[in-house]
């Protein structure tokens, strides 16, 4: 099977568990880009916030960005290919109905300039202190992003979102999922569609820290929707896509390309479908499995090419 375009997660996939992308993962990218293969990383971050790590990388700046979980699609170069936003009207629905989760409730907007970075208000939060004891070091790192409101309504009264975000422990999260998900307007992503879902969710889950995060995205969107986009302004077929992911929210992509291989770190029921679909588990993300399966990939179009 021809290559065309490799979807590659970060967190968990890409990065290792201190935040970098290794030498030999740095190495399996460029070797693909110089065999003519798109390397398209895709990402829960928004963009600035993965551009943070991928603009030492030396990418080429017309590969794409697939971020926040796939309603922004940006180049390297921070052209903007396609963007899908929120309805005001479901996030302040969201907002009413997530009351007694909403004290880790995030609301992400699209604020990126020409040169692809965001300004404060891109983040808009209610309260501090319970995301900072869930993801202190987001939190950190975002900070000159993050504005903080008395209400959340009171940041609905101009653009829409893009996306929302709750996070907490497994078990707190895992309720919350299900509260949203008894309701007609929202769909799990993968699941089969509600005939008038206005939003989907994605859901991560780092059982090592005891921490789940539920992204909530416009109805239909994952990295496989935006993949579908790129693949269609690139004339490919998503066929010869080959996607590398950890973690549920890369089910989607995972599912939708030619070729999936899931990371060794993934969660356990996670790497049993993966089992059922017959998809290659590569080594983890402190072990080069990006930069394994890119290897194995580049020999063996060069083998089918000599054949």
């Amino acid at each position: 099977m021809a290559i065309s375009l490799i979807a590659v997660d970060m967190d968990g996939t890409l990065l290792n568990s201190d935040g970098r992308v290794s030498a030999r993962n740095r190495a399996a990218l460029k070797a693909a880009a110089d065999a003519g293969i798109e390397t398209v990383i895709a990402t829960g971050r928004r963009h600035t916030y993965a551009m943070r790590v991928l603009r030492d990388l030396e990418l080429n700046p017309s590969h794409a960005v697939v971020s926040s979980n796939g309603t922004v699609i940006r180049t390297i170069g921070a052209q903007l290919l396609h963007r899908t936003h929120m309805t005001t009207a479901s996030a302040l629905w969201l907002c009413d109905h997530v009351a007694d989760f909403r004290n880790t409730l995030v609301l992400t907007f699209d604020t990126a300039d020409h040169t692809g970075e965001d300004s404060r208000g891109a983040l808009v939060v209610e309260h501090l202190d319970d995301l900072h004891t869930s993801i202190g070091r987001w939190m950190r790192s975002n900070e000159p992003y993050i504005l903080h409101v008395d209400r959340l309504e009171d940041a609905l009264t101009g653009d829409a979102p893009i996306q929302a975000m709750l996070c907490g422990t497994v078990d707190r999260m895992a309720l919350a999922e299900a509260r949203l998900l008894e309701h007609p307007l929202v769909t799990a992503v993968g699941s089969e569609p509600k005939p008038h879902a206005e939003i989907t969710l994605h859901r991560t889950i780092y059982p090592e820290r005891n921490l789940s995060i539920v992204d909530i995205l416009p109805a239909g969107c994952s990295k496989a929707s935006a993949l579908q986009q790129l693949a269609a302004l690139r004339d490919i077929s998503t066929n010869d896509i080959l996607a590398i992911g950890d973690n549920w929210n890369d089910l989607p992509m995972l599912r939708l390309a030619g070729s999936a291989v899931l990371m060794d770190n993934a969660p356990d029921d996670l790497k049993q479908l993966a089992h059922k679909h017959g998809w290659p588990i590569a080594p983890d993300n402190n072990h080069d499995g990006v930069a394994i399966t890119i290897e194995n990939a580049l020999a063996n179009a060069l083998t089918t090419l000599g054949s």
